[in-house]
């Protein structure tokens, strides 16, 4: 019998097969039902905004955007709608964006099919959601922002000046522009920035530098009394 109060899910994934495997599993749980589906970023956060969904399970990656993207858009109109990133990828800077967009929830594809129906639940009662696999990378990373820390306090403060301004987004010139230097300069000092941090590329540092900056209350707890719920993995 269907629970009077389900849980109303909308699932976005561009692989149809993927959607109707997740809209079969959670049909078999009388506490959920499946109130939309999408393959597309732009439709799903259309009906989305539409239907109100409790929970929105995103696809990381998608032809037209991303569940990041999706997440950010939909909380930004109505921060009750809860999101479980669905992803194939333990990407710890793509869990930090995800937090940061306010998704309730990163776990993998691998993940068993009763762990994903226990864990909409989760979310749906206000828990967060990590993936094992993810929350260990999460965990890792943590360990090399904080040795990334002890190489920013050693850095001259235009050397700072120039890592911060990174993470506003600024391109080489405009830094250059900003902080009267020839675009060369900053050129040299972006490139020594990321060797010295043990980053390859500008979009790390800029993560590393928000989170920095004060995301420190963003990032999951992981571990006992946390109260982040781990997924169990196949395997």
């Amino acid at each position: 019998m269907p629970a009077e109060n389900p849980i109303r899910v909308y699932i976005v994934d561009d692989h149809e097969v993927v959607r109707r495997g997740v809209a079969s599993l959670i049909a078999t749980d009388p506490e959920l039902e499946v109130v939309g589906q999408s393959g597309s970023a732009g439709v799903a956060l259309r009906e989305i905004l539409e239907l109100r969904p409790d929970i929105a399970i995103l696809d990381a990656n998608l032809a037209d955007g991303t569940g990041v993207d999706i997440c950010r858009e939909m909380r930004s109109v109505d921060p009750d709608i809860k999101a479980l990133i669905l992803t194939t990828y333990d990407d710890p800077d793509a869990i930090s964006a995800a937090i940061l967009a306010g998704a309730a929830g990163y776990v993998l594809k691998k993940i068993e099919g009763n762990s994903l129906l226990n864990g909409i639940k989760l979310v749906a009662g206000g828990h967060s959601l990590i993936d094992p696999a993810v929350a260990n990378r999460v965990v890792e990373q943590m360990e090399m922002q904080r040795k990334s820390l002890d190489v920013i306090c050693e850095l001259t403060p235009q050397q700072r000046k120039i890592f911060f301004l990174i993470a506003e987004g600024m391109t080489n010139r405009q830094i250059a522009e900003k902080l009267y230097l020839a675009e060369k300069t900053v050129k040299n000092h972006v490139t020594g920035l990321l060797a010295r941090l043990g980053l390859q590329h500008r979009t790390q540092a800029a993560l590393l530098a928000v989170r920095l900056r004060g995301a420190e209350g963003a990032r999951p707890a992981v571990g006992a009394g946390s109260g982040v719920a781990v997924a169990r993995r196949v395997g």
